[in-house]
């Protein structure tokens, strides 16, 4: 942003140390809870024993052994996009896997909220019901064993749910099969409480390489970047935080601030100024997928730079 120094740092508010520290408590807890997954109750077992005997034995007209998807049984959720914002989002990937800021074909901008579900979440949603303001937010997996109550409010709402890994690590430091489950994880998680596969990816700390973007294609994933980025990790201070999103707030632009991953009292703070004076300016809050429909990436996009030196 001009008129910015921006220091090496994380993006998402966390110093190195404590980054460091955080990491190794996710990895940890990550490992235990696929101890879990590897070793289910005897009784779960058995279930899951009669229930593919009983797919096998029954008279469903399909072939014997292809496998069959598992329907959400929570059909009063709503799908998480239109038929015509998933078409929109095939589209864009067939030109670009990302997608920094939009065409200003409409004046709209999207809101996106990094690092939750967290504590601070719930006054987050709160405060966007109550102005009735859509937004995307890019979900950490392991939080969700907390916070899972947001996530269900989120599916429920005019919401949508974006991969932000399993355990917030630095991808391009990963091997392939590591970003493969940190992408895979967090969609089993948020899967469980209602949300559809994600069609958008957000790296943690900026950082991806080629092995990520291969992965975003076979999963047919958008990587969702920003144009404008509030630093809010920074606890500059509520009206600073308002400031640097009027200051990039043009028609198609991306907005980048956190829910969660520290204290947020001041986004908290700002949040309802930010929403007031967007449409002062007659910009129209929208979700990324809505964004993606009405205000696609441009074909002449500069190529990102990852954050980890990739």
């Amino acid at each position: 942003m001009k008129g910015r120094v921006t220091k090496q740092r994380d993006l998402d508010g966390v110093t190195q140390p404590g980054r460091r520290r955080r990491e190794l408590a996710l990895v940890v807890a990550r490992r235990r809870r696929r101890r879990r997954r590897l070793y289910p109750p005897v009784g779960v077992a058995i279930v899951v024993l009669l229930i593919m005997f009983a797919n096998l034995g029954g008279s469903t007209g399909g072939n014997v052994g292809q496998t069959q998807s598992i329907t959400n049984p929570r059909l009063d959720i709503k799908p998480d996009l239109s038929a015509r914002e998933n078409r929109a989002i095939d589209h864009i990937l067939t030109y670009t896997q990302f997608f920094r800021q939009g065409e200003p074909r409409k004046r709209e901008v999207a809101l996106t909220f990094d690092d939750g579900p967290g504590p601070y979440t719930p006054q987050i949603l709160s405060i966007l019901e109550r102005h009735h303001v859509p937004a995307t937010f890019f979900e950490i997996g392991l939080e969700l064993q907390y916070f899972h109550a947001s996530t269900s409010k989120q599916v429920a709402g005019d919401y949508v749910i974006g991969d932000h890994t399993e355990t917030h690590p630095m991808m391009g430091d990963l091997s392939e099969s590591l970003q493969k489950a940190e992408i895979l994880d967090q969609a089993q998680e948020i899967e469980q409480y209602g949300a559809p596969f994600p069609r958008l990816y957000r790296p943690p700390y900026g950082s991806f390489d080629a092995t990520t973007f291969s992965l975003l294609r076979r999963f047919h994933m958008l990587m969702v970047l920003w144009s404008a980025d509030t630093e809010d990790y920074t606890q500059p201070g509520a009206q600073v935080i308002v400031q640097r999103v009027l200051e990039d707030a043009k028609p198609g632009a991306i907005i980048l601030m956190h829910d969660a991953g520290g204290t947020r009292t001041q986004e908290i703070e700002a949040l309802p100024e930010i929403i007031k004076k967007l449409r002062a300016r007659h910009l129209k809050l929208v979700t990324i997928p809505r964004l993606a429909l009405d205000d696609p990436p441009p074909r002449n996009q500069s190529q990102p730079t990852s954050l980890s030196g990739d």
